[in-house]
């Protein structure tokens, strides 16, 4: 199974897909229960991979490679390594768990979750494509299914959020597709593979033409973490989105922009991140440290404003990518291990706070932070559940956030340690507004509208547990992920750092 497993992750929820829609569309049991087998495969698969994986290589593993367009230099090239690794894990993880989270469901059954199953496999090929203009597709794949997944089963401002989203995302496609056509054109031989694309270019471009590509990725990887000021699409798109799809966008879609960042920005143009961009200081500081500490602080302050419970959530993972983003750009070991940590944790941790958040919306059928008050008393089990989860995203010692954030702060505070001064206050505001959305809608006296409220039932608990023993686990001994992560991100560190330091004298006279 090994030289294919990657493919058979790709293309197994598609081919569930392909069998939902030739079932009846009234066989909504049918329907969901196929959803649910089509992404046990790539699960399972990924625990395969997980056993199978060697953390002492830097190289891609489980490589699968053949000629797709020969014509054009276009290869369906899939692998992984230690930057995609944690990240393939999450999403045939959350996929899986997001079927049963889907089960609520009733309008249109059949489309939902073919939809959703093209969704995953877009999502996987990203993680694992090797070739940028496969890489491409898949990104673009994941687009029309997210489109139709906010605009048919949204609330109700849901083709709004579902355009705002769509041309936001389309926007920083063109650009990337800019670069890819300039990459292609400009390596000698003509190619797409992203192994091979930082050799072939290194003297092939201008630096500063470097720099311009490097920006015009950077805003298209920008829009889908979201940084600031691209971040606009996101809160529009959670709060239309119906549960399932909200845990996909914040769990997995948004990593993918400091995944594109890392493995294309860093991996094709090294020269160009640590290059004088303004003031004299790099592209990297300006549009990742001074960006990611912006982040931080402004999406914390904007859901200590929000009385939607949802759009807390959503600020405040605006608010925690900011730590992956000066992570990544503090180019010291801790610094670029806890930002992809970082990426796993909150992953896990947002995705329980919007399935948190699904829960108590449909039995209230709203989110309004101050019309509730006193669920603990009513329905004590989700309040435990939902403090565990806020807690988590606070980053408390013995849970998984706080290992990541603090080995960013650890790693930024050797290059910025003003910036490192500012983001690490900011978990002031973080437990400000979670401790008070809490303390409103969970402490207090009972509201007697909601003395007859549900208490979270199985499949719902089925779809947290897994989640909380994770962050649980990582927060004790995080080490066999960082163990998985840290040689491929470190030669990538060092790539980075070599190809933007200055050639030694020698090399000088000898030209």
């Amino acid at each position: 199974m090994g030289h294919n497993v990657l493919s058979l992750m790709i293309f197994i929820p598609l081919a569930g897909m392909v069998v939902i829609l030739c079932l009846p569309s009234r066989a909504h049991g049918v329907i969901r229960w196929m959803g649910v087998a089509a992404t046990v495969p790539p699960l399972l698969m990924s625990v395969w991979l997980l056993e199978h994986f060697d953390p002492q290589t830097t190289a891609p593993q489980f490589v699968q490679r053949f000629a797709w367009i020969p014509a054009y230099h276009i290869n369906y090239f899939v692998g992984i390594d230690g930057i995609s690794i944690t990240m393939v894990v999450l999403t045939a993880l959350l996929c899986f768990l997001c079927m049963f989270a889907s089960f609520g469901i009733e309008k249109a059954v059949k489309g939902y979750f073919a939809l959703f199953l093209l969704l995953e496999t877009g999502m996987i090929g990203t993680f694992v494509a090797l070739d940028f203009f496969l890489f491409f597709v898949f990104w673009e794949l994941m687009l029309l299914p997210m489109y139709f997944l906010i605009g048919v089963w949204g609330g109700p401002r849901r083709e709004y959020a579902a355009i705002k989203f769509f041309l936001y995302t389309l926007f920083g496609s063109v650009l990337m597709l800019v670069a890819i056509l300039y990459f292609y054109f400009a390596a000698d031989p003509h190619s797409f593979d992203m192994t091979q694309l930082g050799a072939l270019l290194a003297k092939k471009i201008p630096l500063d033409v470097q720099v311009l590509l490097w920006v015009a990725l950077f805003i298209g990887f920008a829009i889908k973490i979201p940084a600031f000021p691209f971040h606009t699409w996101l809160p529009d798109a959670h709060v239309e989105a119906p549960t399932a799809i909200s845990v996909i966008l914040a769990g997995i879609l948004l990593k993918m922009g400091t995944y594109g960042i890392l493995r294309i920005n860093y991996g094709i143009l090294p020269a160009a991140t640590l290059a004088p961009f303004w003031g004299g200081h790099s592209v990297a500081f300006w549009l990742l440290a001074a960006l990611g500490t912006l982040n931080i602080v402004y999406g914390a302050v904007c859901a200590m404003a929000q009385e939607d419970l949802k759009k807390l959530v959503a600020y405040s993972s605006i608010s925690h990518m900011g730590y992956v983003m000066l992570g990544m750009a503090a180019f010291t070991p801790q610094g670029i291990n806890g930002a992809v940590l970082q990426m796993f944790n909150h992953g896990t941790i947002t995705a329980m706070l919007f399935l948190l958040v699904g829960v108590i919306y449909d039995r209230a059928h709203h989110r309004q932070i101050s019309g509730f008050g006193g669920l603990a008393s009513i329905v004590p089990v989700y309040t435990g559940v939902t403090g565990f989860a806020f807690f988590a995203a606070m980053g408390l010692p013995g849970l998984s956030a706080f290992i990541s954030e603090a080995l960013v702060l650890l790693g930024a505070w050797q290059q910025y340690p003003g910036l490192t001064i500012v983001a690490a206050s900011a978990v002031i505001l973080t437990a400000g507004y979670l401790l008070w959305a809490l303390q409103r809608m969970y402490l207090g006296q009972p509201n007697e509208k909601y003395l007859g409220l549900a208490e979270i039932n199985g499949r719902e608990l089925f779809t947290l547990v897994p989640l909380a023993a994770i962050v649980l686990f990582l927060g004790i001994y995080p080490t066999p992920i960082l163990n998985l992560q840290s040689p491929a991100l470190l030669r990538l560190n060092e790539q980075v750092q070599q190809a933007a330091a200055p050639p030694p004298p020698d090399s000088i006279a000898a030209r």
